[in-house]
């Protein structure tokens, strides 16, 4: 195929890639994708499984192991060898289901993620992943998307595109249709689009010309970013406390090492046995463990329909004070329906809902017939002056296109005017596309003998644009009592939530056949106003209640009327505070604008850069805010905000790749789960952390004691080495996987400023650190007096393993007791502490396994001390969650705690 798509005319691209205005049939599609492949860019292929699997030995504990291994192989000690070699391979199977499990999460989150293109395939318009694109296929560009691939233009209305990804150059491009010379450069190839670029303004049809590493993208070695994976603060901050209690850890093993070789205890056992505590002491897979928890969590966000595209929105979303939402689709359903025109002073209410052509149309409660003429010209400018498409099929009607422009077509369906038909009697000749900037949208169309210009728009901004009204079957001038009249409708209108759209005219002669802002403005003829209702979503009451009960402030930001955003402020609940519009806004400084941000509940009638100001207002505050976006315009707002969130049905790809998180249903209650479920994540990240370093401390603190006071060891390296790997792997993922409580949003926002290391977390583990080991030291000086060694040793090593086994249990909260939270809550926990207690079992009962472990079969006596001692903290704990279940919350939150 050619490759100077630029030096053909659009029609003979077209033929050359065989394609048709049309678009290609499905089956045309399917045998292309086999023949090209997919469009996407080569990525950098991912480690192997052999090394995946074999970088979980690459680790310093890993090394002084091995060392370990070695020099009991060589001190004539086979079963300690084998038992450290066999606890390294299982240590490095978890590991590497762990990161494999992370891996998929994270696989499965860029597919979610993935970019998608409106395609026409055999003259049906389809939304479809980018991927399936093949050259030929005929797509569908408008403002704010992100081209999918290389495409050689056929229509267009006003585009504008930055290929500042591309080019390099900031100003967006101006798109034209004419053939190029074959020699210009790409960034003077007017009548292409190229892959990964953004409409910027405008629309157009183009036919792909090149996909995936055909592209100009790909020949450059381009990369499309999907998921961001580099290192969040939390992780960098979990690393840096494995690095802090390394050097401590190995520091006390050292002293205790000293201490044995002092007390005059067998060199090599000591060694080993050193060597065996600070890989017990040391959570040396605590970075690895907050990765699967942030997966894991990922992925129960996915399902709750919040995509995240950056880790660290993850642990932002618990610290959120502020929402700022939009009104439409996100706060409401976005089902626009025309519910009312206003056309020649009389009021005609709509009835039927959603898309389907059903309803009727009434005056003062008493049906009619809609062949009044003003009517049917304010429904035909609707029609005409719109880019959607509504399709009826046999179980419901679906749009293509903006809901607002939907409801319109619907309503001129409903007096039998459609727009396949207008389209053909009044040919579309060009366009003024709408923008946020601009708030209308005009089309000229041929009417024959003259070239009318419809259009529609804000109320306001048309009606300044309005010279007459239409009034009596003609043009009358719109005098300043018409325009009152008009403004009182538009008031009364907005009162009742709808949105008000202007509909206009003005006939042009058959000479001008390019439409400019100079040919309609101060020219229009008013037709009627357009009353569209969007009720809220039955949901959004609710999620803004739960909202404010988690201590976060509700915002809303809309382009719409200030009557109409309040009036569905006060449906879902949002209030305390006062409505500001745009133009308020405007008129502020930005310092002016912080002092009065705080007694502003809904902005209204906001422009996109307004948005901007007002989420740095929010920040100047020292807010943490959530902003909601699905507009080009919206991007610099979703970069400034702490959490960007953009509309994943709704919003465009620019949006889209500026934001930290996509909301798959356009939907505020999903932006509330997704910070219930962020607060859950770090909750679950807690108390993985607080079950490591409690255990582990109090392991190494008995082991310490018992070595420095009875001059002997309650534990074995290789008992030490399976307690690590049956309770700290065993447990920590079933932990990671604790199921919400429903107590994460009455919790008051966490500053960002704390870490997920927290004062009152410290101390808890000192404490339950210590209550483990007084109780362990006792049992083993009891029990040295009562056994022999290797009783006393199996006494202490089920006792300790059943104190880890009831520390899981306590780790699941540090305020809620087990009874409250449900002892079968979480299954996967239960699950894990039976295997668990079976391996137990193994280790002291089946006879190959009490050779490596030097165990005895325990007595019933023993089984009721080990099970009574653990039982022990699992009790002292859920008493202090009762009667003081606050005492260790110190800096939890540190936000007027």
């Amino acid at each position: 195929m050619a490759e100077n798509w630029h030096a053909l005319s659009s029609t003979d691209t077209l033929t050359r890639l065989e394609s048709r205005a049309s678009g290609l049939t499905e089956a045309e599609a399917k045998e292309r994708l086999s023949k090209f492949g997919a469009n996407t860019l080569e990525e950098k292929a991912g480690k192997s499984p052999v090394l995946r699997f074999l970088s979980q030995f690459a680790s310093p504990l890993v090394y002084v192991l091995l060392a370990a291994a070695a020099v009991s192989a060589f001190t004539g000690h086979p079963v300690d060898t084998l038992t450290i070699l066999g606890v390294l391979l299982a240590n490095a199977v978890i590991g590497y289901i762990q990161e494999s499990k992370a891996e998929k999460a994270m696989a499965a989150l860029r597919e979610m993620a993935a970019p998608r293109a409106k395609v026409r395939r055999a003259g049906k318009l389809r939304d479809i992943t980018a991927a399936d694109l093949v050259p030929g296929d005929v797509i569908i560009i408008e403002e704010g998307d992100r081209v999918p691939a290389d495409a050689r233009l056929l229509e267009l209305a006003g585009l504008r595109v930055n290929e500042s990804s591309l080019t390099g150059e900031s100003e967006p491009v101006e798109k034209a249709l004419g053939a190029l010379r074959a020699e210009v450069t790409v960034g003077d190839r007017t009548n292409m689009v190229f892959q990964s670029t953004a409409a910027t303004q405008g629309k157009a049809v183009a036919v792909v010309a090149a996909t995936g590493m055909n592209t100009e993208l790909g020949r450059i070695a381009g990369s499309l970013s999907g998921i961001t994976e580099e290192k969040t603060p939390l992780q960098k901050g979990i690393a840096r406390l494995s690095n802090y209690l390394v050097i401590i850890l190995l520091a006390v093993c050292g002293l205790i090492l000293g201490v044995g070789l002092i007390r005059g205890l067998e060199p090599v056992e000591m060694f080993l046995l050193a060597v065996a505590a600070a890989v017990s002491a040391i959570p040396e897979g605590l970075p690895a463990v907050v990765t699967v928890v942030l997966a894991i969590g990922m992925r129960m966000m996915a399902q709750r329909n919040a995509i995240i595209r950056k880790l660290v929105a993850v642990e932002t979303l618990g610290s959120a004070t502020v929402i700022c939402s939009d009104k439409t689709g996100t706060l409401t359903l976005n089902q626009m329906t025309t519910r009312q025109l206003y056309a020649d002073g009389r009021s005609v209410d709509i009835t039927g809902e959603g898309y389907r052509p059903d309803g009727e149309f009434q005056e003062d409660g008493k049906v009619i017939a809609a062949d009044d003429e003003t009517l049917r010209l304010a429904l035909r400018i609707g029609a005409l002056c719109n880019n959607a498409t509504v399709t009826t099929g046999q179980e419901c009607c679906s749009l293509f296109g903006d809901p607002t422009e939907g409801a319109l077509l619907v309503a001129a369906a409903k007096a039998g005017l459609f727009k396949e038909d207008l389209d053909k009697q009044y040919r579309r000749l060009d366009e003024i596309p709408f923008s946020s900037e601009r708030q209308y949208m005009a089309t000229l169309n041929d009417a024959g003998k003259v070239h009318i210009t419809h259009a529609k728009g804000a109320a306001e901004k048309l009606l300044g644009m309005c010279s007459h009204i239409y009034n009596g079957g003609r043009p009358a001038a719109l005098d300043e009592a018409a325009r009152h009249g008009v403004r009182r409708q538009i008031e009364t209108m907005a009162g009742q939530a709808m949105r008000v759209l202007a509909l206009a005219y003005a006939e042009l002669p058959t000479t001008v056949t390019r439409l400019e802002e100079e040919h309609i403005s101060g020219k229009l003829v008013l037709a009627g106003l357009a009353g569209i209702a969007d009720p809220p979503r039955p949901e959004a009451r609710e999620a803004v209640a739960a909202a404010l009960g988690a201590g976060i402030r509700v915002v809303m930001i809309t382009g719409d009327h200030a009557a109409t955003a309040q009036a569905i402020a006060r449906e879902v609940g949002i209030g305390g505070g006062r409505a500001m519009t745009g133009a308020d806004v405007a008129a502020l400084s930005d310092a002016e604008l912080a002092a009065a941000v705080k007694g502003v509940s809904v902005f209204a009638r906001i422009e996109p850069l307004q948005k901007l100001r007002i989420v740095r207002a929010w920040k100047s505050h020292g807010e943490v805010v959530a902003v909601t976006g699905d507009g080009v315009n919206d991007a610099p707002a979703l970069k400034a905000a702490d959490i960007g969130v953009a509309m994943g049905k709704s919003g465009t790809d620019v949006a889209r790749e500026a934001a930290d998180m996509v909301l798959a249903d356009d939907n505020f209650a999903s932006v509330v789960a997704a910070v219930e479920e962020g607060r859950g994540i770090f909750n679950r990240l807690r108390a993985v952390i607080y079950f490591l370093l409690a255990s582990n401390i109090g392991e190494l603190m008995a082991l310490a004691a018992a070595i420095a006071i009875l001059g002997d060891a309650p534990l074995l390296a290789a008992q030490i080495l399976w307690i690590n790997v049956v309770t700290d792997a065993t447990i920590t993922v079933p932990l990671a996987m604790e199921p919400r409580r429903g107590d994460e949003l009455k919790s008051p926002p966490r500053s960002p400023e704390v870490s997920i290391i927290y004062p009152g977390l410290m101390w808890r583990v000192g404490y339950t650190a210590l209550i483990m080991a007084a109780v362990v030291f006792g049992i083993f000086y009891w029990a040295e007096q009562r056994f022999t060694v290797e009783e006393a040793r199996t006494l202490v090593f089920c006792t300790v393993v059943s104190f880890e086994l009831w520390k899981g249990f306590i780790a699941r909260s540090d305020e809620l007791p087990a009874i409250k939270i449900g002892f079968f809550s979480n299954r996967w926990l239960l699950l894990a502490i039976g295997i668990a207690v079976l391996l137990q079992l193994a280790a002291v009962y089946l006879p190959f396994l009490q050779a490596a472990f030097r165990t005895v079969p325990p007595t019933p006596q023993m089984w009721a001390i080990a099970v009574g001692a653990g039982f022990s903290i699992f009790a002292v704990e859920e008493l202090r969650k009762i009667f003081f279940p606050r005492l260790f919350s110190r800096g939890k939150w540190r936000r007027g705690e």
